[in-house]
C-alpha cells in the first residue's frame, strides 16, 4: 500500500496544526458557528443530530494492521467504544468531543490517515473494488490509479469550491463492485493493444434525482487521465448550478445539457489544453506508484487445501461461512475473506474498539497485514491462505464477526438515518434490525441467494436504496414515519435505478411485506440459481408489487 512521502507528511501535519487554531477560536466565541462551517468540513467535521462527527479518509478502503489499531485507540479513548464504516469506505466517529478533534486529527496523522476532503464541495475520498489486487477477475489493479487521482485532487486549487461534492471510483475488474455508473466520475480500466486506459462514465449519482452515468470516453489513455478529468471538472465548474444546491451536481449538468453535447464540451477543452497546462505524468512516475501495490510475496500453495476440505466436511457452522464469505484469490491456495459487520439485529457497518483490535491482528497473523473497507460496510481481508481459514473462522466467530451472509438478504447496507443524521427524516436502523430478523434463518438466507437491501432514511441516499435489488426510504408525513419501497435497482456494471412499488409502508409492515416479495420470488424463479433481480427482469414487478401490498 501507499506510504507517505516527506509532502504527504507536511501537508497533513500543517493541515492538524491549523485547524487546531481553528477549534480554538470556535470554543473561545471568536468563531461563530456559520464562520467554523466551512473551516471544519473541510477537515470531515459534520454537526449532526446530537454532537459533532468526524469522518476519517480511507483511500480506496485499504489499512494496515497499524491504522487499524489507531482507529480502534480513538473509538475507545475519544468516542464511544465504536466506530461506523462507511459506503464511502471511509469510518466516522459519531461521539468525539470538538476540543478533543485536533488531537485526535494528530494521532492519525501518525499512521499517515486525515480527514482532509471528506465533506465540502470538493473531490471526495476515490473509493474501489474492495478485492482489488487480489480478485482473479481483476484486468488490472486500480488502487495506482486511485492513489494518483488522490494525490492530483487534494487541495487541487481550482476544484476546492465545486458546485457541490464530488465522487470518484476507479475498477479494474470486468465485474464492477466499485459502482462507477452511481459516481460523478467512474472509472472502468480498460486495455486495447497493449496500451491501457479508461473508459470515463461521467453524471451518475443518487439523492433527490438519481442518474446513472453517461458513457462520455470509450477509452483515455493513462498517461492523458488526468488532463482528461481536468477538462470534466472545468466544464463542470463553469456550468454547474451554485444557485440552487439540489441542482448543483454534475449529474444535473450531464442532463441538461445532454449527453452529446456534454461530451463534446469535455472534448473542446480537453484539446484546447496548452502544453504548459498539462500535467506531467511520465511513466517513471506511474511505474513509482504502482511499486507501491506490488502483490504481496506469499507462500506457494497447493490449489487445493487439505485442512480446509477437512474443516468443511466436519463442521457445517464453518462450511456455511465458507460458501458465503470467500472471494476467488487471483493465487492458487488463497481467497478474500469477507469480515461482516452485519450480524442479525447488529448495527450495519459497526465495529467495536476491540472487534478492530483483533481484525488488526488477524490481518497480521493470516492476511499479509492488507486490511480493506468496502462499499457495502463490510471489512475484507484480501490475502488469505485456505489452510489458515479454520483458526481464523474461529477467532472471528468468538469475536462476533463470521456472520455469514456476505451478499445475502441480512447483508444490508443500511445508513445512520435518523438516530444520528440531523438531514434524515426517518430511522434506518431499527428497520434494518427488524428485517434482518425476519431473515435470519441461515438455511433461508442461504435459499434466497444474493439479495441486496439497501435503507436510507432520507433523500440524500446515503444507504444507496437507489441501487439496492429493494431499496427502503424512509419519508416523514405529517410527522409520522413511512418507508417507500423500491425494485429492480443495481450497481454493477448493468447498473440501473430502482422504480418505486407504490404506497409507503409503516415501519411495522416493512418486514412482513418483504417477506411476501421474497417468498413469491422463491415460488416464482425458474430455479435455485436465478436470483432475485434476474426473476425480477424476466417478469416484470406487477407479480412482487401484488406480494408487497397483499394483506397478511
Amino acid at each position: 500500500m501507499y506510504r507517505y512521502d516527506e509532502f504527504d507528511a507536511q501537508i497533513v501535519k500543517e493541515r492538524v496544526a491549523q485547524f487546531r487554531g481553528q477549534v480554538e477560536r470556535r470554543l473561545s466565541g471568536e468563531l461563530l458557528e456559520d464562520e467554523f462551517k466551512p473551516l471544519r468540513l473541510q477537515n470531515g467535521v459534520y454537526l449532526q443530530l446530537h454532537a459533532y462527527m468526524l469522518r476519517v479518509a480511507i483511500p480506496y478502503g485499504q489499512l494496515s494492521a497499524r491504522q487499524m489499531r489507531m482507529l480502534a485507540r480513538i473509538a475507545r479513548e475519544y468516542d464511544r467504544n465504536y466506530g461506523h464504516f462507511t459506503t464511502r469506505q471511509n469510518i466516522q466517529f459519531n461521539w468525539v468531543a470538538l476540543k478533543d478533534i485536533p488531537d485526535v486529527l494528530a494521532l492519525l496523522a501518525e499512521v499517515e490517515m486525515h480527514a482532509i476532503q471528506t465533506s465540502g464541495n470538493c473531490i471526495r475520498n476515490t473509493t474501489s473494488d474492495h478485492y482489488a489486487g487480489a480478485a482473479r477477475d481483476e484486468i488490472m489493479d486500480p488502487r495506482p490509479w486511485c492513489e494518483i487521482i488522490r494525490q492530483w485532487s487534494t487541495f487541487h486549487p481550482e476544484f476546492a469550491f465545486l458546485p457541490r461534492k464530488f465522487k470518484i471510483a476507479v475498477t479494474g475488474a470486468a465485474h464492477d463492485r466499485a459502482a462507477i455508473r452511481v459516481h460523478d466520475i467512474g472509472l472502468h480500466m480498460r486495455e486495447r493493444d497493449g496500451v491501457r486506459g479508461f473508459e470515463v462514465h461521467v453524471g451518475g449519482g443518487q439523492g433527490r434525482t438519481p442518474h446513472i452515468a453517461a458513457l462520455v470516453n470509450e477509452f483515455m489513455p493513462e498517461d492523458r487521465l488526468l488532463d482528461y478529468l481536468e477538462a470534466i471538472m472545468r466544464v463542470y465548474n463553469l456550468h454547474g448550478r451554485r444557485d440552487n444546491k439540489y441542482k448543483a451536481r454534475i449529474k444535473i449538468l450531464v442532463n441538461e445539457l445532454g449527453e452529446e453535447e456534454f461530451t463534446r464540451q469535455v472534448e473542446a477543452e480537453f484539446a484546447a489544453q496548452r502544453s504548459h497546462e498539462k500535467i506531467d505524468l511520465p511513466q517513471a512516475e506511474i511505474d513509482r506508484i504502482h511499486a507501491y501495490f506490488a502483490p504481496p510475496e506469499l507462500a506457494t500453495k497447493p490449489e487445493v487445501s487439505d485442512a480446509f476440505e477437512a474443516a468443511k466436511a466436519s463442521d457445517k457452522v464453518f462450511a456455511r461461512w465458507a460458501r458465503t464469505n470467500l472471494h476467488p484469490h487471483v493465487t492458487p491456495g488463497y481467497t478474500s475473506v469477507t469480515v461482516s459487520l452485519k450480524p442479525i439485529g447488529g448495527l450495519a457497518g459497526d465495529a467495536t474498539d476491540a472487534q478492530m483490535e483483533i481484525i488488526a491482528n488477524l490481518a497480521e497473523a493470516y492476511g499479509q497485514d492488507d486490511i480493506r473497507v468496502s462499499h457495502a460496510q463490510n471489512i475484507i481481508l484480501a490475502h488469505v491462505a485456505l489452510d489458515d481459514l479454520p483458526a481464523l473462522h474461529a477467532e472471528l466467530d468468538a469475536a462476533g464477526l463470521a456472520t455469514p451472509n456476505e451478499s445475502l438478504i441480512t447483508d444490508l447496507i443500511v445508513c445512520p438515518g435518523l438516530d444520528y443524521c440531523n438531514l434524515a427524516n426517518a430511522r434506518s436502523i431499527p428497520v434494518g434490525q427488524a428485517v434482518q430478523q425476519v431473515f435470519a434463518d441461515p438455511d433461508y438466507q442461504e435459499d434466497i441467494g444474493r439479495l441486496h437491501i439497501n435503507i436510507s432514511g432520507c433523500i440524500n441516499a446515503c444507504g444507496h436504496h437507489h441501487v439496492g435489488h429493494i431499496g427502503i426510504l424512509g419519508v416523514d408525513r405529517k410527522g409520522e414515519e413511512f418507508y417507500q419501497i423500491t425494485f429492480g435497482g443495481r450497481a454493477d456494471e448493468k447498473a440501473a435505478i430502482g422504480d418505486i412499488a407504490g404506497p409507503g409502508l409503516k415501519s411495522e409492515d416493512v418486514p412482513g411485506a418483504l417477506k411476501r416479495v421474497v417468498d413469491r420470488y422463491r415460488e416464482l424463479r425458474s430455479g435455485k440459481d436465478e436470483l432475485f433481480i434476474d426473476t425480477l427482469g424476466r417478469l416484470g414487478h406487477d407479480p412482487f408489487k401484488e406480494a408487497l401490498y397483499a394483506a397478511d
